[in-house]
């Protein structure tokens, strides 16, 4: 019988970012179907309900992906039932990995991409994760990568304000709808 003794470690996106974002979402689409009731909008309300609810689900599908980091391994996938109606997520074993390649998005951030041996594939290093210091240092471990200079991309203190005004925007969508409510 043959053991495996590989440690396996596993991040998950942080809960931080997982609460902003699913609330930014009902903050911005709760209130249309108040809206669209007192608009007399010809859509049925039950689609706006379904369609709030098809969305939250994606949303969440989303926040469901993980980051599992063993001895032979990077691995970034999603749950089961998951892989049914997303992405089915992508493996690098360390042995591949050439180099951490920076890249700047549009809007001026700083993402990393795993380069390869081969040079057949770029994998985008996942930045959203809790503990994201200690899979950082992980792949330091695997790859013999220098990753002093590797930071998230986004701060936390940027999901803390975007939360904040997330709430601000909840207050104002309790308003909405007591308002469209007293006019129907």
């Amino acid at each position: 019988m043959i053991q495996n003794n590989s440690v396996k470690t596993i991040f998950h996106i942080s809960p931080l970012i997982r609460i902003t974002l699913l609330s930014l979402y009902f903050a911005l689409t709760t209130p249309l179907p108040f809206l669209a009731k007192t608009t007399t909008l010809p859509i049925p309300q039950w689609m706006f309900w379904f369609g709030l609810a098809l969305g939250a689900f994606l949303v969440y599908t989303v926040m469901t992906e993980r980051v599992i980091l063993d001895d032979q391994e990077i691995r970034v996938c999603y749950p089961h039932w998951a892989k049914v109606i997303w992405r089915r997520g992508w493996s690098l074993p360390w042995s591949e990995v050439k180099a951490l390649k920076m890249r700047t998005t549009g809007q001026g951030g700083m993402v990393y991409y795993f380069t390869t041996e081969k040079g057949d594939r770029a994998y985008l290093l996942p930045m959203r994760v809790a503990r994201f210091a200690k899979m950082v240092n992980i792949v330091t471990q695997k790859t013999g990568i220098d990753t002093t200079d590797i930071r998230p991309m986004a701060q936390p203190w940027m999901y803390f304000f975007l939360l904040g005004f997330t709430f601000l925007l909840l207050l104002i969508d309790v308003w909405a709808i007591l308002t469209a409510l007293t006019m129907a």
